[in-house]
């Protein structure tokens, strides 16, 4: 049992990393940028992919027509914690991945993304 715990406990220390991410198809040049408030969703992300789940219609559409080996995803910035005072990490992820949106430009012919009313 107290291996068990140990595990627990170890997992519980893990520290959870939020940050955005871009995926960019090798063969059209076009990219998608999203976020999470923890990668490790990242292999769900590809899951959805893979069984032609997700949500995003054109990245889907390409993914099936090119498969993985397409595209290239790959963590642009992880959002930094304020070790003091409040920190709304949620509003801050929208800030960064917004940050990311506005310098890529991932919308139309250049990408996967819908522009956001501000």
């Amino acid at each position: 049992m107290d291996h068990k715990k140990e595990l627990k406990e170890s997992y519980k220390e893990i520290e959870i990393e939020a940050g955005v991410f871009t995926m960019t198809n090798k063969q059209n040049g076009k990219v998608f940028v999203s976020s999470f408030n923890n990668l490790k969703r990242l292999n769900g992300f590809k899951f959805m992919l893979k069984t032609n789940t997700h949500n995003n219609k054109a990245l889907q559409a390409d993914y099936n027509t090119f498969g993985m080996e397409a595209f290239d995803i790959e963590v642009v910035a992880y959002l930094k914690k304020k070790q003091e005072g409040y920190f709304d990490a949620k509003k801050e992820l929208e800030k960064l991945e917004q940050k990311w949106l506005d310098e890529l430009q991932p919308f139309g012919v250049q990408g996967y993304n819908s522009p956001k009313n501000k």
